[in-house]
């Protein structure tokens, strides 16, 4: 089996860094304030698409000082990863341990996600991984597929794992099986209609699909 898994909200509890971070880039560029639950909407889109998404009607140079002072932020943020969610990393590793690939689907950067796998020594834990900045963007399925491709899985045999619609989402559209966390950015509520095989309260749960 193949276990692809978005990073943050799902391994790593990085939520609140993510909106403290956007809400100082934005404020330092002097767009309006959004609420947290505003910004944990985006979480899981690249960044560009992610402040977009916010900022409808953003010009090309405000976007990219956005871009630039959230990233500052972040990377000064992150020197310090953030935790990963109870159980993440003996779950993975079980995984790994019985014969299973796993892979990263995220919506950090190249930079970024390279960043913290070197800091937590997991450079290369992982079969593969994908980030937005070098593929389209959740919830388009092209990582998940490039993915697939590299590996050599087919959908039915793999399942993405994720906190976010768009995680949901870029998994259907492929009809690759999807497992949601309840613990992540947005409310596993919003998970629900699209029709996950398991929703699980913590990262363990995720066992139970290997096991059938």
């Amino acid at each position: 089996m193949f276990y692809i898994f978005d990073w943050d909200g799902t391994i790593s509890d990085s939520t609140a860094k993510i909106v403290g971070c956007m809400r100082a880039a934005t404020q330092e560029v002097g767009l309006p304030d959004l609420s947290n639950d505003d910004i944990k909407n985006i979480i899981g889109l690249g960044l560009p698409e992610a402040i977009m998404f916010l900022y409808p009607d953003i010009s090309k140079v405000l976007l990219e000082k956005v871009q630039q002072a959230y990233s500052a932020f972040f990377t000064g943020a992150d020197t310090t990863p953030s935790p990963f969610f109870t159980g993440a990393m003996e779950t993975m590793a079980h995984l790994k341990n019985e014969g299973h690939y796993v892979a990263v689907a995220t919506g950090k950067s190249r930079r970024g996600l390279d960043r913290v796998l070197n800091t937590l020594g997991m450079s290369d834990f992982f079969h593969a991984s994908r980030c937005a900045d070098e593929t389209a963007s959740k919830p388009n399925p092209k990582m998940l597929l490039e993915l697939l491709n590299e590996c050599a899985f087919e959908a039915g045999n793999a399942v993405m794992v994720g906190d976010t619609e768009y995680d949901m989402a870029m998994a259907k559209a492929i009809a690759m099986p999807r497992i949601a966390v309840s613990f992540g950015a947005h409310h596993i509520d919003r998970l629900k209609p699209y029709d996950p095989v398991l929703c699980v309260d913590e990262f363990s749960g995720i066992l139970a699909w290997s096991n059938e």
